[in-house]
């Protein structure tokens, strides 16, 4: 688990592609590697990746052909920035929200505005992800955890004040610029929750019980 506030800012230092899946090499930046070891769990701008190898100031990591399909990661370019947190600790202070580091779509910075001494992105989010980002809710952006200051349909808009677009990759977002989004994990389940048996895919038995439950006979 992470928490979506960024350590550091890396650098995409190779890309090697393996069949459907791949291998990315990252420079760290300022990262502190003293407690790193291989195995251990890196969210690079919100995805969680595991480290397989560790040399001076870089790590790699594999990425699967699900995380390429349902992330930015397979548009990544040898120089591109990435944000960089490595797993919280059970002393971590959580001054995000909970993030799993599990993308769940990519979104698109439509609007870059000025606000004040802040910066105020609009960002459309995938029509299956909308239901979950609620006004004052917290949502992730590329590693960052963010609160959500409006909504209307599938587009929200979000903050961002000078510290956070100088220690992460958000100062250099403009308009057009494809983002991973993670929303809520609360969200996530309380609809499972509210769905009940719906949730399952098992089919339940006709019986003339289930047929009055469910309105059928009077």
């Amino acid at each position: 688990m992470f928490t979506g506030i960024i350590e550091a800012v890396g650098r995409i230092a190779a890309i090697e592609r393996r069949g459907t899946d791949a291998r990315v090499r990252l420079e760290a930046g300022v990262l502190d590697f003293a407690d790193v070891k291989l195995g251990d769990s890196i969210a690079v701008s919100g995805v969680c990746l595991t480290v397989v190898d560790l040399v001076a100031e870089t790590f790699a990591a594999d990425v699967s052909g699900e995380t390429l399909a349902r992330t930015i990661v397979g548009e990544w370019k040898v120089g591109d920035a990435a944000n960089l947190e490595k797993a919280l600790l059970p002393t971590t202070r959580l001054g995000g929200h909970l993030v799993s580091g599990h993308v769940d779509g990519v979104g698109v910075v439509r609007r870059r505005d000025q606000d004040g001494r802040s910066i105020r992105f609009r960002i459309e989010a995938p029509q299956e992800l909308a239901k979950y980002i609620a006004e004052k809710g917290s949502i992730c952006v590329d590693g960052v955890s963010l609160t959500v200051n409006a909504v209307n349909g599938t587009v929200f808009d979000v903050n961002i004040i000078p510290h956070t677009a100088a220690q992460t990759t958000f100062g250099g977002f403009q308009a057009g610029r494809r983002v991973n989004l993670e929303v809520d994990v609360l969200a996530r389940y309380l609809e499972r929750l509210q769905r009940g048996e719906r949730a399952t895919d098992a089919k339940p038995e006709i019986t003339r019980e289930f047929l009055a439950r469910h309105g059928f006979l009077k």
